[in-house]
């Protein structure tokens, strides 16, 4: 229940401005999870205010209250989570302001009375992080987009599927009068989080709240997504509440920041105070690390690269047979791999990068077999040092070379098996090929434990009981269960906080250190490719387009594609705004890629 008593350390509307300037205002606002001592204080005496036209970045880590504060507004928090104090100011469009007409508090309205939904969707829009569980799957996506035109206006069927073709064509969706007829599984990542900015505009709202819209899209796809955001707001007047744990995003966009840590608001203030003047350590620490991976850790660390050579990959492919639509018709093969070839030798660390869809995680996934590939070799030079090719070994043989190259899948909450132990989790390897057992196995899984920087006491608890970072930190210790010499790691950091993202780098770059493991990065994050690796493979459509040293490639590079997904990677500080100025690559023939070059020069 909402407590109506004014709070006395939230700030007063500001007489002074402007009609208008200020179009949402959030004063000590409390939202809890349950009730007493135990409750929850996910949103904590949070205040802030949000300009007409401008946009605002909430920034903070997971856990710290972005998004609940968020939901707070339009009253969607999920239970047992309650408004429990506080006001949401809403003074609607300028001219209800110009007109005298009284704000309306939000924070008073009931959550599934009349007045908050006439105001979601049509005054106040709102932007999910995750598409594909936002989206109906058993309606098509025209059907959704006109049922939020059809539940605010007074149109027609016909009328709102119209507009909404328009609004497809108005985020870019290509094809839009076939598009409105699919479903969500037929669309992309990309077009996904299109067709929820299409279904948030549909009724032209004052404000768009944005919940983390481009956390899992890669470099290219997140930089089409906040300029068409920009576009569609300076077309439509809206303002912008962003939700983000991105630091490059909100140097790209801000107006105004906000940065949260455990439900509280630490700072607020104009993006380039926040960037060049935060006044909270907390503030620093999320500048600096996104600044950090700006430079080599292997450069300054010493790197150490072997001559010899640990896999040599010749022409590997991946076809997918066609398939025949429900009337018969036959489709075309897919080639998921086309002739791809790169060496890794050993101690280095070699980045795979390219948009979504460019095969990385493919080649992954064939390099440990999990997906057979449909030709090439692979060449991988065992510790006891014959040279076999992984693409012709048998189901048997396979075990020995799964010692040897192991695997840190990209979620950290999927990979994990939930009714496992953590003990379970990390011994299964060790079990699984009858090395350890009993006391000797408790006390391997409590050493690995330890490399990873977790207490003995996780082996008695379960996933669900540990962090993001943390369970990263666990699928890590079970990969070097088997003490293996190559690390493959898909998308490793992807699903962690810019703080959490620089530790579990710098943990894996301790680890080579102390045991001489080589590694495979799969990343579309730029600035994590360049802190980490020695050299980059530029995937693009199933081909490796470029390959060179880290540094040569995330600065200057040579092919048109790489140039275009450099330049669409967000800027570290409000005066180096890169996105709307970027390249677009056009698709060219490509090329047969040349022979990988050799190590780079340790200079």
């Amino acid at each position: 229940m909402v407590d109506h008593m004014k709070n006395t350390q939230a700030p007063e509307a500001d007489k002074s401005s402007p009609v208008g300037d200020v179009i949402l205002e959030v004063r000590g606002l409390k939202t809890y999870f349950g009730a007493g001592e135990k409750a929850v204080h996910a949103v904590d005496d949070v205040s802030f205010k949000l300009q007409r036209g401008k946009t605002l970045c909430i920034v903070g880590e997971s856990g710290s209250g972005k998004t609940v504060a968020a939901r707070s507004i339009l009253q969607i928090v999920d239970p047992p989570g309650q408004i429990m104090g506080g006001e949401i100011i809403y003074h609607g469009s300028i001219t209800q302001a110009r007109q005298g007409q009284a704000p309306v508090d939000l924070a008073r309205l009931a959550p599934k009375g009349r007045e908050i939904r006439a105001i979601r969707g049509h005054d106040i829009a709102m932007i999910f992080q995750e598409p594909m569980t936002s989206l109906s799957p058993i309606h098509t996506i025209g059907n959704q987009i006109a049922e939020a035109i059809l539940l605010h206006q007074k149109v027609g069927k016909a009328e709102a599927r119209t507009r909404s073709i328009e609004l497809l064509r108005r985020v870019e969706i290509p094809n839009p009068e076939v598009a409105i007829d699919k479903f969500t599984f037929e669309y992309s990542g990309g077009m996904r989080q299109r067709a929820m900015i299409a279904m948030a505009l549909a009724c032209n709202p004052q404000v768009l709240i944005a919940d983390e819209p481009t956390t899992a899209l890669d470099v290219t796809t997140q930089a089409e997504i906040l300029a068409l955001i920009k576009e569609l707001q300076v077309a439509y007047g809206m303002s912008v509440l962003f939700i983000t744990h991105d630091m490059g995003v909100v140097a790209e966009i801000a107006d105004e920041i906000g940065v949260m840590r455990n439900g509280k608001m630490l700072e607020f203030g104009p993006a380039e105070q926040i960037f060049y003047n935060a006044q909270h350590d907390y503030t620093r620490e999320l500048i600096d690390s996104v600044r950090k991976l700006e430079t080599s850790a292997r450069k300054s660390r010493g790197r150490k690269i072997s001559e010899q050579k640990l896999l040599e990959v010749h022409g590997a492919s991946k076809i997918y047979p066609a398939r025949r639509s429900f009337l018969g018709k036959a489709g075309e093969p897919f080639k998921a791999l086309d002739n791809v070839s790169f060496d890794l030798f050993e101690g280095e660390n070699l980045g795979i990068v390219g948009e979504s869809g460019s095969g990385k995680t493919t080649l992954g996934n064939c390099l440990i077999r999990v997906l057979e590939p449909s030709g090439g070799e692979m060449l991988y030079c065992t510790g006891a040092g014959h040279t076999i090719d992984v693409a012709r070994q048998s189901t048997r043989e396979l075990r020995q070379v799964h010692r040897e190259i192991r695997m840190v899948f990209q979620d950290p909450f999927a990979s994990l098996n939930p009714r496992m132990t953590i003990g379970q989790i990390i011994g299964e390897p060790l079990l699984v090929n009858k090395l350890l057992s009993g006391e000797a196995l408790r006390a391997r899984v409590k050493e690995l434990l330890a490399m990873v920087g977790l207490p003995p006491m996780a082996m008695e608890r379960y996933p669900h009981a540990f962090s993001g970072g943390q369970r990263q930190r666990i699928g890590i210790a079970r990969a070097l269960a088997l003490n293996p010499r190559l690390i493959i790691a898909d998308e490793a950091t992807s699903a962690l906080d810019v703080t959490l993202r620089s530790q579990v780098l710098d943990l894996m770059l301790d680890l080579q250190e102390k045991l001489n493991l080589s590694f495979i990065l799969i990343s579309h994050d730029i600035g994590v490719i360049r802190y980490f690796c020695d050299r980059v493979a530029v995937m693009y459509k199933g081909q490796i387009v470029e390959t060179g040293p880290a540094e040569k490639i995330c600065s200057e590079p040579d092919h048109p594609y790489t140039k275009a997904l450099i330049s669409a990677v967000p800027g570290t500080h409000p005066r180096d705004k890169r996105i709307l100025g970027r390249h677009r690559y056009v698709a060219e023939p490509l090329a047969m890629p040349e022979k990988a070059a050799g190590p780079i020069a340790l200079a």
